[in-house]
């Protein structure tokens, strides 16, 4: 069987760093290659069309890869070659992991079979219209029930009219009670679950003909749970149990081993974790514990988690529980690490840096012909690139300091700035305050790129492809 023959099309200033790249790759991983410099700076401003008119591919080629940035119908590519088309990534320095096949998930990657139940606090003290934007908002995150949440001191006389409102709209519903009579019409009106059941109120739960939540009498020491339990499996209520989860400080480590106590005891029991008591009091970005709690879950069984947006860095709680569900049970059920499967819940620092060296940047300078900007950020500093110019520092400020007044700090550098009217001005700052930023927090940093926050991202539209859209100059310059 031959070699594979990898064509790999590219711009004028992207060759030296493509190069060096793929001659590494090919050795490793012994393939063959060609790499087809066309007649323009800037690789992401092709079309497939354009390449069409240009490309020159090696008759050996077993598979032609395409800029990560070129988009658009492949038709007219495909009418001139006749091998597979392949848009490689954005950052040539994946393409090691592009050309491993690393980085997929696998195909099953997704399923789960833990519950949500998003909790909507002080309902009684909101309006109709209010309760119902939340819960539509937290059921298209990912929530599977809405739990409306009462106040102490009750009771709260709209509870049915709030559940009637929801479940209307096609919502599952709970409610989140201990006084009988808001449970009483709220199971009227269509709640599936009750939270939560004791033996302050287990006789009247034995007339609700619906699900129910048990938790102790006696947190640390479970009392009341057993005979809770007893009287309703009697009666064929079907139940949970809630073990409760404390905070830190509070008998964290002790809750946690409560609900070990609980399996063991009832290895069959359904269970539900309220992990609000963690993400809502603890000084810490909420990803990361719900993910972990999950986890635990995960392994133990639990099949359902309570969880509440109220405090701000908790506030998308519910989009988190949602990916990580699926991340701990791929881990689980495939026994492998939860890594390097849903990057979206990696939101400060990226999951991995790719250098561009000191070598590369200098090379990029050299070749440059225009005098267009390319900025960079790497080994703590931010750098700006342009015809016959390289400037660094670790300070934006100073940066543009530099480019306006070429010397102004005994710098040997003499360029005069080009094409800094108020637009590109501010253009350069906005970019240059990305790459900082990306510094700070060892994050990749892409020109033209919104940095990746992870299932935060708000995805910005090139400034570069924008421009291109209107006008692209006939050589390709990136303007």
């Amino acid at each position: 069987m031959s070699r594979e023959h990898l064509h790999f099309v590219t711009g004028r200033l992207a060759e030296f760093a493509l190069r060096a790249v793929v001659t590494k790759l090919a050795a490793e991983r012994d393939f063959a290659y060609t790499i087809d410099v066309l007649p323009i700076t800037v690789a992401a401003l092709m079309s497939p069309a354009w390449i069409a008119r240009h490309i020159q591919p090696n008759p050996a080629a077993t598979k032609i890869i395409l800029p990560g940035y070129c988009h658009g119908d492949l038709a007219p590519l495909e009418a001139v070659v006749n091998v597979p088309i392949q848009t490689g990534p954005r950052d040539l320095q994946q393409l090691p992991e592009f050309l491993g096949g690393k980085g997929e998930r696998p195909a099953e990657y997704g399923r789960y079979d833990i519950q949500i139940i998003a909790e909507i606090n002080h309902a009684p003290r909101q309006s109709l219209a209010e309760i119902l934007r939340q819960a539509e908002s937290l059921a298209a995150d990912g929530a599977d029930l809405i739990d409306v949440g009462c106040d102490p001191g009750g009771p709260w006389l709209g509870v049915g009219d709030c559940v009637k409102v929801l479940r209307d709209a096609g919502l599952r519903v709970s409610i989140d009670s201990l006084d009988p009579r808001e449970i009483s019409p709220a199971v009227r009106a269509g709640a599936e679950l009750v939270l939560s059941v004791n033996g302050s109120n287990r006789a009247a739960a034995c007339d609700w003909g619906c699900e129910v939540v048990v938790i102790p009498d006696d947190f640390p020491t479970l009392v009341g749970l057993e005979g809770t339990i007893e009287l309703l499996a009697e009666a064929k209520v079907p139940l949970r149990v809630d073990a409760v989860l404390e905070p830190i400080g509070f008998g964290f480590a002790a809750s946690l081993g409560r609900y070990l106590e609980v399996r063991r005891r009832y290895p069959d029991v359904e269970m539900l974790m309220g992990i609000g008591n963690l993400t809502e009091l603890t000084d810490c970005d909420s990803a990361g514990i719900n993910t972990l709690l999950l986890g635990f879950c995960q392994e133990l069984g639990i099949r359902s988690v309570l969880t509440t947006q109220v405090i701000n860095w908790a506030r998308t709680s519910v989009r988190e529980c949602d990916l990580a569900r699926r991340l701990v049970y791929h881990a689980v059920h495939n026994r492998v690490p939860p890594k390097r499967l849903e990057p979206r819940l990696v939101t400060l620092r990226d999951p991995k840096l790719l250098e561009t060296s000191e070598e590369m940047l200098q090379q990029l300078a050299a070749a440059i012909k225009d005098s267009n900007y390319r900025i960079f950020a790497e080994r703590g500093e931010v750098h700006l690139v342009s015809a016959n110019l390289h400037l660094a520092s670790p300070d934006p400020f100073l940066l543009m300091e530099r480019l306006l007044h070429p010397g102004f700090d005994g710098a040997a550098d003499t360029h005069a700035p080009a094409k800094l009217d108020p637009a590109h001005a501010f253009y350069l700052g906005y970019e240059m305050c990305k790459a900082a930023t990306a510094l700070a927090l060892g994050k990749q940093y892409r020109q033209d790129e919104a940095l990746d926050w992870g299932y935060l991202t708000v995805e910005e539209e090139s400034h570069r492809l924008r421009k291109s859209k209107v006008k692209t100059a006939p050589d390709g310059a990136d303007g």
